[in-house]
């Protein structure tokens, strides 16, 4: 059989680093393209070069060509320009439109059995040209960002209370943007519900604060974003699939009829095996949180008319 092949589209920080997450959990060898000449082979090499310490045997290829992500298992797309202090996701949109079309384009060509992983921003539009570029099943494209958010959200809340980041459990739903939506209902910390362990309004800043964590992080750093978070809730997406873990994960999917939704990529949980997303899992929801789930879902529509407005694809 072999080892399993994950082809990483872009070598910047979050593609270096989602390369250097699977080169560690030893899930699969890797192929990192970019369109920059040296960079890739740069970074997997340096890759190449730490598998000694770290005791992993898989192979990390750097190309600036496609033809060596041949018979890929999984495409993970960080393609596109990053987003710049003071700028917002949608202002991205034609231009990494643009990237991710010709990109998706390029990989599935030479994989046509993959599962893709989106990443760039603004997600749930980038994943939508993905999904209709590419012609895969549904089962077959999503984007990662409810496992960043939900991450992000676990971490603030473990800070507030002083507990390991183990005995947090929490979904974050909707577009990966100001809308999303942190569900506090079901966010447990050692199976307490969090709603008892931290008042209301403390409880409200870190949903805030959630929200606004990317941007947060951009105002830090002033000349790029962040890359480590994200990195890893990619790799932990990329180990559920490989592994068949059937692992309940909030990610960026296309609903046929699930919470009500159709025709539009949204982030819900999602159990995510060796098929890419088995199913979406379907939890009973407040009314406030459908409420605000159903204001998210027509911001990301509304988005998505801009996306086919542009009639790139």
């Amino acid at each position: 059989m072999g080892r399993k092949k994950v082809a990483v589209i872009g070598a910047g920080h979050v593609g270096g680093q989602v390369a250097w997450g699977i080169t560690m959990r030893e899930l699969a060898d890797v192929v990192i393209v970019d369109i920059i000449e040296g960079l890739p082979q740069g970074k997997a090499l340096d890759m190449m070069e730490a598998r000694p310490v770290i005791g992993s045997d898989v192979e990390i290829t750097g190309t600036n060509s496609y033809d060596e992500t041949a018979g890929s298992d999984i495409i993970v797309i960080t393609s596109g320009l990053p987003r710049k202090p003071g700028m917002s996701r949608e202002e991205l949109l034609e231009s990494n439109v643009k990237i991710v079309a010709e990109v998706t384009k390029r990989a599935v060509e030479r994989s046509p059995n993959a599962i893709l992983i989106v990443v760039a921003n603004p997600l749930d539009a980038m994943t939508y040209t993905a999904f209709k570029v590419s012609g895969l099943p549904r089962e077959r494209v999503m984007g990662m960002a409810g496992m960043l958010d939900s991450a992000r959200f676990r971490a603030f809340i473990a800070m507030e209370l002083g507990v390991s980041v183990k005995d947090v459990t929490a979904f974050v739903l909707g577009t990966h943007g100001d809308l999303m939506v942190p569900s506090t209902r079901y966010t447990t910390v050692a199976g307490t519900p969090v709603e008892q362990l931290i008042a209301k309004e403390r409880l409200e800043a870190i949903v805030k604060r959630t929200r606004k964590a990317g941007g947060e992080i951009v105002s830090l750093l002033k000349t790029g974003s962040a890359y480590f978070a994200p990195a890893m809730a990619i790799t932990e997406m990329v180990e559920a699939i490989l592994k068949d873990k059937k692992e309940i994960i909030p990610a960026c999917v296309y609903p046929q009829g699930e919470y009500g939704y159709r025709d539009v990529f949204v982030g819900l949980p999602a159990k995510l095996g060796a098929k890419g997303i088995e199913e979406i899992v379907e939890f009973e929801l407040s009314p406030q949180e459908k409420a605000a789930l159903d204001e998210s879902m027509r911001h990301v529509k509304e988005l998505l008319k801009e996306v086919d407005g542009l009639k790139l694809f």
